[in-house]
């Protein structure tokens, strides 16, 4: 008994170890990488012009990945690797940090969770690497880096900690993983505290709990579970599109950035370039929202991302759904601002199928008043989004319609 307590006590501690060294590391660079898209986003707000030199920086972009053979490296890519036991290339870190910079401060429409979750792998595994950590430990710390830098960026520790045990293989959850990709999430929340980084808050209206709400919300998800289908084939479909047609990687971003401008200037407004941040408050603090938002910042994502510009997917489907929601859950009458919250929390989970982290997502975001709302339609959005998803290296274990193993990889 005193050896196997002394073995959990040195593997606790080996464990504590690693992830605060990873989440020490992943806080500063995601820090570093926070303060650089937010400074870029800056810039672009006050130099409107810069959004003509975006086919430049997705040339400069293109080149990047081709000099240092990074092409095919992204988000599904470094899921892909924790299972295989892979290595994440530690040079993919400046060239995502770098891109993602680029996109935004040019006007692409693009999130920074994809690149935190990137640059994340890249570190958890170089810490892993600095600890001897064995094959399977090693995916273990590539989890812990992931955890960091979702912390970091979103100010959400516990859903980054669940996020990343969750995304990879859904329907199992490595519990060992709990205390190593927490305690990393959670000294890398510190780090930013000390750069001033304020976590990322929404104050929404809530609902009281009632028999009416609650068919209301049921039937808001739905919705958001078709619009999760629609956003996931879309960047799927477009991305193919994109590579079918346009091979060649420097005219594909050239045509992408030229697409972006004239949409820009077709609409008249930046509003769907970049992460869109302050339309997503709006929705969910004041309740407005435009009906036709959701789906224009859906084409502006898809053809930014199809290009070859990079960033992520999360951001965007914050945007689509707490926009979705917010005009929908008016139709529905639902309070605009808390529809909005639902909106964005259900077409999350039915993009990611990630349920367990969606609920404590809206937790974090927004606190925890009535949260059967949000357990409620992130439940609905799980099962009814089927089986696609935006990885396609996420692998869905359990049968979202019976009891059953089926082991096949989203769609």
């Amino acid at each position: 008994m005193l050896e196997r307590s002394a073995a959990f006590a040195r593997a606790f501690v080996k464990w504590l170890a690693v992830a605060a060294v990873t989440g020490a590391a992943g806080g500063l660079v995601g820090s570093a990488f926070y303060l650089s898209v937010a400074k870029a986003t800056e810039l672009r707000d006050g130099a409107p012009y810069l959004l003509y030199f975006l086919p430049l920086a997705g040339l400069a972009i293109a080149f990047f990945y081709r000099a240092t053979h990074m092409e095919s490296e992204g988000t599904s890519a470094v899921i892909g690797s924790i299972r295989s036991g892979e290595g994440v290339p530690l040079v993919l870190v400046p060239v995502i940090f770098i891109s993602t910079a680029l996109t935004h401060l040019c006007g692409g429409s693009a999130g920074r969770e994809g690149a935190a979750l990137q640059i994340g792998g890249g570190v958890g595994f170089a810490a892993g690497r600095l600890f001897r950590l064995d094959e399977k430990e090693l995916r273990m710390a590539t989890l812990c880096g992931m955890s960091a830098l979702f912390s970091a960026l979103f100010g959400t520790p516990l859903t980054a900690a669940v996020f990343a045990l969750e995304v990879v293989s859904v329907g199992q959850l490595y519990y060992s993983g709990l205390v190593p990709c927490l305690a990393s999430a959670l000294t890398a929340y510190g780090i930013t505290g000390l750069f001033g980084i304020a976590p990322t808050r929404f104050s929404i209206p809530f609902v009281a709990l009632s028999a009416d709400g609650l068919w209301r919300v049921a039937v808001l998800a739905v919705l958001c579970a078709l619009v999760s289908i629609l956003f996931c084939v879309t960047m799927h479909k477009s991305a193919h599109f994109a590579e079918k047609y346009i091979p060649n990687a420097y005219l594909r971003a050239a045509a992408g950035g030229v697409i972006i401008i004239a949409l820009t200037l077709l609409l008249g407004t930046t509003d769907y370039n970049g992460a869109g941040v302050g339309v997503i408050t709006a929705a969910l603090e004041r309740g407005e929202a435009r009906p036709e938002a959701f789906l224009l910042k859906l084409v502006f994502t898809a053809v930014t991302l199809a290009s070859g510009y990079r960033g992520g997917e999360v951001v965007p489907a914050f945007f689509i759904g707490s926009t979705f929601g917010c005009a929908a859950g008016a139709l529905l009458g639902l309070d605009p601002g808390f529809a909005a919250g639902i909106g964005l929390v259900a077409v999350f989970c039915g993009a990611v199928n990630c349920p367990v982290a969606s609920m404590f997502l809206s937790v974090e975001l927004f606190g925890s008043g009535e949260i059967l709302y949000f357990a409620l339609a992130c439940c609905v959005s799980y099962m009814l989004s089927g089986y696609t998803g935006l990885y396609s290296s996420q692998k869905i274990m359990y049968s979202k319609l019976r009891p059953e193993f089926i082991d096949i990889n989203a769609k």
